[in-house]
């Protein structure tokens, strides 16, 4: 029987308040700032990935847990409006929906978090008959959801007995603890890992060093590690080879949810059979364009723009 999914996103979702940019320090004392925009989007590394590869062209399914309260049903109508499947996404009777507050400065932001439904979060939110029926699972901020990561290791098990590959973005861990020992088991069950920059030094243990030598020491625990860098665009590392791409050049308006975008670029290149270095540049493109406007999902191409862009600027990929 062919996969229902292609892609099935584990993980968290709220809603996103982001405000900036703020010119001057945060004011406490009760005074007022006023900055030029604000918006309420998609928010939690894991939707926004789902939405991402959703208009990808990928058939994604979420499964998670968020509050039965309105920022839950704003976010799983959200969702669906964006062509996830959210028969996955649990509704909480007794805990709020996580809600992120965030606030840019220049290419730089503070985010808050209340987290919610996060805590509560486990396995038992993840249905066996979406695990089986995806060809690929996909999980993101593992330090935010305990729950959930202790039962990440027998859920990449239930996944990849059935023949489904796995990714995993950590995203940060906000106690600074990272702990390497606890997510070792979920790392052998990985098949693809997918940090920033920040998170590859910390995964690694090599601040100080080169951010290819910390990719390449964790193609080491996971087949295929792609490193997003920011403005010096991303780069790839199997243990053997590094690949290294520079990026597309956009007008960055919020890069809120970048790295997100890039996640689906990759998986969606992969997914559908491009080379290692061909999703590379799909995906460093992805996370470009989805900072031409505020929020994650807003400004996240179709597969058609995406392969458009990589064109202009040089590359001709079919």
């Amino acid at each position: 029987m062919p996969p229902t999914f292609d892609l099935l996103v584990i993980g968290d979702a709220n809603p996103d308040v982001i405000v900036g940019p703020l010119a001057t320090p945060l004011a406490f004392g009760q005074r007022e700032q006023l900055i030029d925009s604000g918006a309420l989007t998609i928010g939690g590394s894991a939707a926004i990935t789902a939405c991402g590869a959703a208009r990808l062209g990928l058939r994604v399914a979420f499964a998670g847990r968020v509050g039965d309260d309105g920022a839950g049903h704003y976010l799983r109508d959200q969702l669906a409006a964006q062509g996830v499947d959210v028969s996955g996404l649990h509704l909480d009777p007794s805990l709020p929906t996580p809600l992120t507050v965030i606030v840019t400065r220049g290419d730089d932001r503070a985010i808050l978090t209340a987290p919610g439904t996060l805590a509560a979060t486990s396995g038992r939110d993840v249905p066996e008959h979406l695990l089986t029926s995806a060809r690929h699972v996909h999980a993101a901020s593992y330090f935010l959801m305990p729950g959930l990561a202790t039962d990440l290791p027998g859920l990449f098990d239930t996944a990849r007995a059935a023949g489904v590959t796995t990714s995993l973005d950590t995203n940060d861990d906000p106690s600074g603890r990272w702990d390497r020992a606890a997510l070792a088991p979920v790392l052998t069950r990985t098949d693809i890992l997918l940090p920033n920059a920040a998170e590859a030094h910390r995964l690694a243990g090599t601040d100080g060093t080169s951010v290819a030598a910390a990719a390449g020491l964790l193609a080491h625990q996971v087949p295929l590690v792609a490193v997003k860098n920011g403005a010096d665009g991303a780069l790839c590392h199997d243990g053997r080879t590094l690949l290294t791409t520079a990026g597309i050049r956009v007008t960055a308006q919020d890069a809120v949810g970048a790295g997100d975008s890039f996640n689906a670029g990759f998986l969606a290149g992969r997914l559908a059979g491009r080379p290692i270095a061909e999703a590379l540049d799909l995906a460093a493109a992805c996370g470009a364009l989805s900072t031409r406007a505020a929020g994650g999902t807003t400004a996240q191409p179709t597969w058609e723009e995406a392969l458009t862009h990589l064109t202009v600027n040089g590359d001709s990929p079919s």
